[in-house]
């Protein structure tokens, strides 16, 4: 079970939007580069970085800022956001990226990831993110007529590393995870399945290290952290201790 703090990048700076709108962003620190230290130090393992530009503009649009935070920091990052052809996975992958995650192009052209896991084993996710049911893409700005489900079992066989499946009615309104969705997605796929949107506390952790959680790789959690809801410490020391 692997605890991945977020870092959502929106002009250079770590933000922290609500139910994917920009336009109600929070900005928690002008550095994501320290942001980045701050949770080294803190004793996490594995970033999750999201640029939030790149996800409306179809192509990188932070780059400076995620080229910072490898520098600043030695543990395995993943990136999402506007990542939607082979080119740019290429790129990341060689500045030092570990994982980068395809949302809106597993979508529109799941052959893109089919071909992209299959160059980069262990190295392509996807990031799956729906609103009722129904995946979103362009930044979350469209809603399509696919499910989570549909989506993810078209990648079953194409050495995904792991899909992302964030609910944004609940993303960055810490209203604790959805894991009666995400365990229902994780049951019907073979590819691991990682949590998103509403961690909320402590008791977000206790959920995830149920036995009716085991198949889940683990979950992502942004706000929470940033405003002291979940102390690290003891959040890292629980999932140790379930090892």
């Amino acid at each position: 079970m692997i605890l991945f703090p977020a870092v959502d990048l929106k002009n250079g700076q770590c933000v922290r939007l609500e139910q994917g709108d920009m336009a109600r962003a929070t900005v928690f620190n002008l550095d994501p580069a320290a942001q980045a230290r701050a949770f080294a130090a803190q004793g996490f393992e594995y970033l999750h970085v999201v640029d939030l530009d790149g996800a409306f503009a179809g192509k990188p649009m932070n780059a400076q800022a995620v080229e910072a935070m490898l520098q600043a920091v030695k543990m395995p990052v993943q990136l999402g956001g506007g990542i939607r052809d082979l080119k740019t996975i290429a790129a990341w992958l060689d500045k030092g990226i570990t994982r980068v995650i395809i949302g809106t192009a597993a979508v529109r052209d799941p052959e893109l990831v089919k071909g992209a896991a299959k160059q980069f084993p262990g190295r392509v996710a996807v990031g799956l993110d729906a609103r009722d049911g129904k995946v979103a893409v362009e930044g979350w700005a469209e809603t399509s007529q696919v499910t989570a489900l549909d989506i993810a079992q078209r990648f079953e066989d194409a050495g995904v590393a792991a899909i992302i499946f964030t609910d944004i009615a609940r993303d960055g309104l810490l209203k604790g995870l959805n894991l009666d969705a995400t365990i229902a997605l994780a049951d019907r796929i073979s590819i691991p399945v990682i949590a998103s949107g509403g961690f909320a506390s402590i008791d977000d952790v206790k959920a995830l290290l149920e036995p009716r959680a085991k198949k889940l790789a683990g979950a992502i959690v942004g706000r929470a952290l940033y405003d002291g809801r979940l102390d690290p410490a003891a959040a890292l020391k629980l999932i140790r201790a379930a090892a």
